[in-house]
């Protein structure tokens, strides 16, 4: 594999400065913080900015949220802090459009995974819409960070149209499998990494970056 052509990792859902310092360090091409009050990943707005800060140009910041209304967006925006947005609730086409024309960043569509026909819904849905799709594990108990893996055969061969995340139950011990089944481009990890539901684990992270790499 070429080096323009290396697997990237996106570490979501910290809300520590040591969290950060370690997603920067081992090589996290992405971070996110999470705007979902009912997550225990969630960050206030302060933190998220406070957070933000610490993360290098080199390195995108993507803010999560769940079915936001244009208040929410314009509070976490006006941080500075911010560089993508993650939308992943109910958000059909036409409000994630909205969001992507209204605020001008980059934006993320999660489409939940069941079946192989919600990968193609999903496509056929969001793909010309947005920036970016990210295939995660059918909702649980919160829209993402359920530590559920869905069918990553329904992926396997299967050419996506835009640019894309793999997500749903992703450890340092299965990752490279994952890749592996799907050629995913990019990997999002978030409760893979933690020691405790919603605490991110500095030396977990670095196991999940460093298997990345060795992809």
């Amino acid at each position: 594999m070429s080096v323009e052509a290396r697997v990237k990792a996106k570490i979501c859902g910290l809300s520590t400065p040591e969290t950060v310092e370690a997603a920067v360090q081992f090589g996290a091409r992405y971070v996110g913080f999470v705007t979902f009050p009912k997550s225990p990943r969630y960050v206030s707005t302060e933190t998220m900015r406070a957070l933000g800060g610490l993360v290098p140009q080199t390195v995108t910041r993507v803010g999560l949220f769940v079915d936001p209304d244009d208040a929410l967006l314009d509070e976490r925006l006006a941080t500075g802090t911010l560089d993508m947005l993650q939308l992943h609730g109910r958000e059909t086409p036409e409000r994630a459009a909205a969001i992507r024309h209204r605020t001008g960043k980059p934006v993320m569509k999660a489409i939940n995974v069941g079946e192989a026909r919600d990968v193609e819904q999903g496509i056929a849905s969001y793909a010309g819409v947005v920036d970016c799709l990210m295939f995660d594990a059918a909702a649980g108990i919160l829209p993402g960070g359920n530590a559920q893996a869905f069918d990553w055969t329904v992926l396997s061969g299967r050419t996506v149209p835009a640019p894309w995340f793999l997500a749903g139950g992703l450890t340092p011990v299965n990752v490279a499998e994952a890749v592996r089944v799907t050629g995913a481009p990019v990997v999002d990890v978030s409760s893979g990494v933690e020691e405790s539901r919603g605490v991110k684990s500095p030396a977990l992270i670095r196991a999940f970056l460093d298997r990345v790499k060795a992809l």
